[in-house]
């Protein structure tokens, strides 16, 4: 069986990015980029499924600028067989990008498609579902574990109360989450071999898909400022501070 695995260049989840008091909107035009941390789960996953003898071969897909190459040669030194980049510099929505793998999906013909759950920095959690519907086949979103079996995969998924198990006929896509395992430490060689490593490279206006954006974002603004912290001298200073508060009575 093979696996595919959307990879996302991604802003740095270590750095914060700011609001542009002018124009509103989050810049992210200094922000360091790396791979998506829930799409590195995805790729840790689709390789432990081959080591176990589950899945031949393992292909990397990421949609972006040419810059998205660091995070596919990422891919190949945690151990995927292929990688290939859907060029283009436009920033794109989760529809657009849905579509742009639908295409990619038909022309690969995996069993399985993996993606994060989330991109950190836009957070919209849509793509995956998008996807699936797109392509008619079953999803699995937020999971945490799962058991692929002859023509099936069993997928243990995070609800609000708990944990609900599904059985999907495949092909299917599943989304991610972070309690699916904890990504491998990648050892210098490997990133090494991987600077040398073949990436396939698409033109996204070659594939006759629409890109253009479905919604706006009218404006961002930064969290409000907590209060700083306060020192007490005693106890009975304490109480009357919640009491001031209406936290006692």
């Amino acid at each position: 069986m093979k696996v595919l695995v959307a990879v996302k260049h991604a802003v740095d989840h270590n750095l914060k990015p700011f609001v542009d008091a002018t124009t509103g909107q989050v810049d992210l035009s200094q922000a360091r980029r790396v791979i998506n941390p829930f799409d590195e789960i995805s790729i840790e996953e689709a390789v432990r499924l081959k080591e176990r003898g589950l899945v031949t071969a393992i292909v990397a897909v990421s949609i972006g600028g040419a810059d998205a190459k660091d995070s596919l040669r990422h891919a190949y030194a945690m151990g995927v067989d292929r990688a290939l980049l859907v060029e283009t510099d436009a920033r794109l929505q989760p529809l657009s990008v849905a579509k742009l793998l639908k295409v990619i999906v038909e022309r690969e013909q995996p069993g399985l498609v993996f993606l994060g759950k989330q991109a950190v920095g836009e957070d919209y959690g849509q793509t995956g579902q998008m996807l699936a519907a797109l392509l008619g086949v079953g999803l699995g979103t937020f999971t945490s574990a799962l058991q692929v079996k002859d023509g099936s995969v069993e997928v243990t998924r995070e609800v609000d109360k708990g944990t609900q198990t599904i059985s999907l006929q495949l092909p299917a896509v599943l989304t991610s989450d972070l309690r699916l395992n904890e990504p491998r430490f990648i050892k210098l060689p490997n990133l090494m071999m991987a600077k040398k490593k073949a990436i396939e490279t698409l033109a996204a206006s070659e594939l006759g898909i629409d890109l253009a954006n479905r919604f706006t974002v009218i404006k961002s603004n930064e969290p409000p400022q907590k209060p700083g912290a306060v020192q007490l001298a005693s106890v009975s200073e304490l109480v009357n501070t919640l009491r001031k508060a209406e936290v006692l009575q």
